[in-house]
């Protein structure tokens, strides 16, 4: 049987809301990409729209929302204004079929476009997926930090991951 999926990748719209809650709360619920616990609301995912420095963008797979990546603020301090954490979630129903590599292949030129110069994450040594994708779009990772926080009462470590965007870093 063939795969009549269409993946397009494109700027997420306030209406797509309710989808990326939808597939951040499988994250959340699954306890692999993030120390969040609680579950987001329609509220908190709207609350992301409007800012030109931070991109969101979902990927678009026959017309309904497979999955979605953001830049966020990385730290207040104006010298850290073109560093963006990102984080990058798949529904479980697409995982493992190519739709981080669809939205990462956008997103990495979309913050360049923003203005960004690099971008940091923080990945569960146990999330190989998540490490891969950021492998393969050219991500190094840089360290560990041990016990970084608890979730559900247990210590856990990360492993930080950077990439350059090297167009807006030329200059020196």
């Amino acid at each position: 049987m063939s795969d009549s999926r269409t993946i397009g990748v494109r700027a997420a719209r306030f209406s797509d809301s309710a989808e990326i809650v939808r597939i951040y709360n499988q994250g959340i619920e699954r306890r692999i990409a993030t120390f969040e616990t609680r579950l987001r609301t329609l509220q908190d995912v709207e609350s992301w729209f409007g800012d030109p420095n931070h991109p969101i963008l979902v990927a678009d797979i026959n017309g309904g929302v497979g999955g979605w990546i953001s830049a966020s603020n990385y730290r207040a301090r104006e010298c850290y204004a073109g560093i963006a954490e990102f984080s990058v979630y798949i529904a479980t129903e697409q995982q493992g079929k190519g739709v981080g590599s669809h939205l990462m292949q956008a997103f990495i030129p979309a913050c360049e476009t923003a203005g960004l110069w690099k971008l940091v994450s923080r990945i569960f040594p146990e999330n190989t997926a998540s490490r891969a994708l950021c492998h393969k779009f050219g991500f190094r990772e840089v360290g560990v930090y041990e016990k970084h926080a608890k979730l559900d009462g247990i210590w856990r470590d990360v492993v930080i991951v950077e990439r350059l965007l090297e167009k807006n870093i030329a200059d020196g």
